[in-house]
């Protein structure tokens, strides 16, 4: 774990120090890399961590999707952004301290930084150095006055949050993107008992979540005309065979986006067009023609329902901005420590067809 600060009044490690940490820090990256892969590729069905996609080349290929014409979530989320920071802001209250729960939407931080009263300081947190840095730099240039910290961490695991120089009247957690949507629902569960241990009582959780619409609609989305989100979808294998030696080949797999009734998400495979062996870190991993890998799950939400999922979790429902079109909707919520309940609780999903 490597903590990024601004350079004015800090002291710093040197440049030897910082560099040690850091391969420490990538060789233990790594190996849980592979172990997440050869897990997921060894038990029916195979799957692959959705986390794994954001390299340097998956960031700039979902960049590219998010500027498509099908692609609307980026869009719709960054219309309420820009339309009701102001009020979002007043919401949230004075002297709050921000920390963002991935570094991949510094604009809609930095739109939000610039509304708050008197923010106590922004702690933006990725697994990747490379994104971390790039939005600390940014948040750095539009803030200058105000104390950014990027902390390189998984936010799905325990880590401890860095102390800031000023006190903070109230702690929100920002997790932009719809991102929560790519949790299957314990993960989902998991993931906001472990922001509890970072939230006191009346603390706040801003999260975006695509909402539910018509299905042609939904799969248009993640199946662009131009192949981008294609392309996105097979460069998770590529990372593999760059960062792990693998020998995948990328285009004996097709690309396969569908909405699940059942489950209420959009799917993502990679289907294998041929029976074929892949050699991963020593293992081999054998694939049926048609075999696929679900690479990613992107659930979509009622809005009374997830608030009642997380009226379960100990989180009350403040308040709900949405769109003109009522694509997207970024929902504040506050936690309430007397109303927790087991960790077992998950979003509520219609089992049937």
């Amino acid at each position: 774990m490597a903590v990024h600060r601004p350079a004015t009044g800090r002291r710093r490690m040197s440049s030897a120090t910082s560099q040690r940490a850091a391969e420490e820090i990538d060789a233990v990256e790594r190996r849980r890399f592979l172990a997440d892969v050869l897990e997921g590729l060894s038990r029916p069905p195979k799957s692959l961590p959705a986390k794994y996609f954001y390299d340097e080349r998956g960031l700039s290929l979902f960049k590219s999707i998010s500027e498509t014409p099908e692609y609307y979530l980026t869009r719709s989320e960054m219309s309420i952004m820009q339309g009701s920071a102001g009020e979002i802001a007043a919401t949230i209250g004075p002297g709050c301290l921000l920390i963002e729960y991935g570094s991949g939407a510094p604009d809609k931080a930095a739109l939000l930084l610039a509304s708050l009263e008197r923010p106590a300081g922004h702690i933006s947190i990725d697994i990747s150095k490379e994104h971390l840095d790039d939005a600390v730099a940014s948040l750095e240039k539009a803030h200058p006055e105000l104390e950014i910290v990027g902390l390189r961490a998984d936010f799905t695991s325990a880590f401890q949050l860095p102390q800031l120089h000023t006190a903070a009247q109230r702690r929100v957690i920002y997790f932009a993107g719809s991102t929560i949507g790519n949790f299957e629902p314990s993960a989902a569960s998991a993931l906001l008992r472990g922001m509890q241990r970072h939230l006191r009582s009346g603390d706040g959780l801003l999260i975006g979540i695509d909402l539910k619409k018509e299905i042609d609609r939904l799969e248009r989305a993640y199946n662009d005309t131009q192949g981008l989100t294609e392309a996105f979808n097979r460069n998770i294998l590529v990372r593999i065979n760059r960062q792990l030696g693998a020998d995948f080949d990328p285009g004996s797999f097709e690309h396969r986006a569908f909405y699940s009734h059942q489950h209420d998400r959009i799917e993502m495979h990679l289907v294998s067009r041929r029976q074929q062996t892949v050699h991963v870190g020593g293992s081999k991993i054998h694939f049926l023609r048609g075999e696929s890998i679900h690479t990613e799950s992107c659930y979509k939400y009622d809005l009374a329902e997830f608030a009642a999922w997380a009226a379960k979790l100990g989180f009350a429902l403040e308040k709900v901005w949405t769109d003109s079109a009522k694509n997207f909707g970024v929902v504040f919520l506050t936690l309430d420590s007397g109303a927790l309940t087991s960790d077992l609780d998950a979003p509520p999903r219609d089992e049937t067809e």
